[in-house]
């Protein structure tokens, strides 16, 4: 299939190489072209030439900002994907963002799925995301395979586009909610004398023995937060953005408030270059141990 994919951060680039490596036509768009490095696949001037003649355009971005940025404009994906084709989005957006694209390209005659990802950049790379997908079933249907190149398997949610993003938001939030309890118990453990690789190694060969706990408790253990696989303020934004939707719906969540409050503190005291389960890392430092 003919494919645009703008956006090639850790994650983007990951998915892109597998949809190229699956034999697709892609042609590849960001604002640092550099980061297509590695990448066997042209490389549009603007978001608009990479969405001129495609079937599909994929897009993988930070946040809304970056997203509309590339959308909206005479450059725009908006104004050059052609009729009938099909933009999926695989960014962590907002509720209301992806409600706003999918009426603006409805009104422009094309297609909009949400698709955010679960999985880290390893995950992108290897091709063993967990994909969020939710829209028209055609639509659906049409982009299995593309899916089956970037994903192990597809969950279809909804034949709304944002309830995938709303899935994806709630999901980050959980995932927040576990590193944050992970480093409430093993700064408890580790101050009352318990090794905390035998500690992590009882939970996760017990009852939390699951890739969530595995993954974070480990780079908790190690203190491993640079690189980052996901960069703290994403972290704080995907925080922000379960926020703006839960009030939307009179939902409480006053975990994800104190989610928000430990973020801020992260970035407060330099932690813009850490990965997000750094925030896993302030209860140690608040009972006086090494953060």
């Amino acid at each position: 299939m003919k494919i645009g994919f703008l956006g090639l951060g850790q994650m983007g680039h990951g998915m892109a190489a597998n949809l190229i490596k699956a034999g697709h036509e892609v042609t590849l768009y960001n604002r640092t072209p550099g980061r297509a490095v590695g990448l066997d696949a042209p490389i549009a001037a603007t978001p608009g030439q990479a969405a001129a003649g495609k079937e599909i355009v994929f897009t993988m971005l930070a946040n809304d900002a970056a997203l509309e940025a590339v959308i909206h404009g005479r450059d725009g994906v908006l104004a050059h994907l052609p009729k009938g084709a099909i933009h999926v989005s695989s960014s962590t957006i907002s509720v209301a963002t992806a409600d706003a694209l999918a009426a603006a390209h409805g009104k422009a005659g094309q297609k909009f799925v949400s698709a955010p990802v679960f999985g880290r950049p390893d995950a992108a790379a290897a091709a063993k995301l967990f994909i969020a997908a939710a829209g028209a079933e055609a639509e659906l249907a049409t982009l299995q395979p593309v899916f089956e190149a970037i994903g192990q398997r597809v969950f279809v949610l909804s034949h709304t586009p944002s309830h995938a993003n709303l899935a994806k938001l709630s999901g980050n939030f959980l995932i927040a909610s576990v590193i944050e309890a992970l480093g409430e118990a093993l700064a408890l453990v580790a101050k009352g004398g318990v090794d905390e690789k035998a500690y992590l190694d009882l939970l996760t060969s017990s009852l939390f023995n699951a890739p969530v706990y595995k993954t974070y408790g480990q780079l908790l253990v190690d203190r491993k937060f640079e690189p980052a696989g996901f960069a703290a303020p994403l972290g704080q934004k995907d925080i922000r953005l379960v926020l703006a939707a839960a009030e939307a719906l009179n939902v409480p969540l006053p975990l994800a408030s104190l989610l928000r409050d430990r973020f801020l503190t992260l970035l407060a005291n330099g932690g813009e270059t850490l990965d997000w389960s750094a925030i896993g890392s302030l209860a140690a430092r608040d009972s006086g141990q090494r953060g």
